[in-house]
Order: C-alpha cells, then structure tokens, then sequence
C-alpha cells in the first residue's frame, strides 16, 4: 500500500513540475537596435519588467540549396 502511495505522489511531483515549465510566456518583439552587448527591443505586452530575465530565439531562415 505505501509503494502505490509513494508511486502516486512521485508521479505527481513530476506531473506538476513539467506543467510548471510548460506555462513560459510567449512574446513577439521586433529587434529596434544592437550596441554591441545591448539589444533594444519594442514588445506589445505589459507583462514584462526592466531587470526580467528572457530567452530570446532567432526566426529560423531556410537552407539555400542547389549545386
């Protein structure tokens, strides 16, 4: 019986920890200006704050092919 509970609450230690990432905002900024380590940037939402940590992805290009 205490293998089944310990069972149970590991699963929902780790169900609750994955949904815990999976809840990241999502922003779509335009880039304004790059001076040398410091990007500047314009974003619709509120919700972020000077001194607020983000991540910041580049739009994926497509390959160049041919011979």
């Amino acid at each position: 019986m205490s293998k089944k509970l310990l069972t149970l609450a590991m699963a929902v230690a780790f169900t609750v920890s994955v949904v815990g990432v999976s809840m990241a905002a999502s922003e779509k900024c335009t880039v304004d200006s790059v001076d040398g380590d410091k990007v500047t940037m314009t974003c619709k939402s509120t919700d972020l704050k000077a001194g607020d940590k983000v991540k910041v992805k580049g739009d994926k290009k497509k390959a160049i092919e041919g011979c």
